[in-house]
């Protein structure tokens, strides 16, 4: 096991000193250029993924990179999503599925989820992948999924107000994505079908 204590020491003495410009710029700055959608999962980090420094990616990961559909009140993922775009003015938004999804995998797989109701419930809100993904067999329903879930999460986010408004202007565009583990490689989702891998 990593020992987080030497790790904070390491950034501490080494990565923190080659980077003290950055920082202290950092330190009144707050200008991040995209949000960044993605799973939890330990494997999946946007930053290194994208190879970007601090501060410039906004980042909500959530399981299975859900983002609820809007609805008045509101959560910290929906507060996170109208900061983003409304207060910090994001040009980008990018929601990130990824291959091993352990979330996908459980609704592909149809999973017993009856001793984690609470997972169980937040993933209510891929139900519109599941029905839009229309795979029965269990070997190709999986990796369909991740991509039907891609593409339901960006309707989900354009349901949001603030989304809805950047979206309507031209102020902010909006992407998907799918991250492959094994190869490093990124795929671009097209609802339409004709996705691009943009690194393989």
């Amino acid at each position: 096991m990593h020992d987080l204590a030497a790790g904070v020491t390491h950034f501490h003495d080494t990565v923190f000193p080659a980077k003290a410009t950055l920082f202290a710029r950092l330190a009144t700055t707050h200008t991040p250029d995209t949000l960044f959608i993605g799973c939890s999962d330990a494997r999946v980090v946007p930053e290194l993924i994208t190879s970007c420094e601090p501060g410039e990616l906004f980042v909500i990961r959530t399981a299975g990179n859900l983002v609820p559909a809007y609805v008045p009140g509101g959560d910290g993922v929906a507060a996170s999503i109208e900061y983003a775009v409304a207060v910090l003015g994001v040009s980008r938004i990018v929601v990130c599925g990824h291959s091993g999804c352990g979330a996908m995998t459980a609704l592909a797989e149809r999973h017993d989820l009856s001793t984690v109701p609470t997972t169980a419930e937040w993933l209510r809100h891929a139900d519109a992948a599941v029905a839009r993904s229309g795979v029965d067999t269990v070997a190709d329903s999986t990796a369909t999924l991740i991509r039907s879930n891609v593409i339901a999460q960006q309707a989900n986010l354009a349901t949001h107000p603030a989304v809805a408004r950047a979206l309507a202007a031209g102020d902010v565009t909006l992407e998907g994505w799918v991250f492959d583990i094994a190869t490093g490689s990124v795929t671009v989702v097209d609802p339409a079908g004709s996705d691009r891998t943009v690194a393989a």
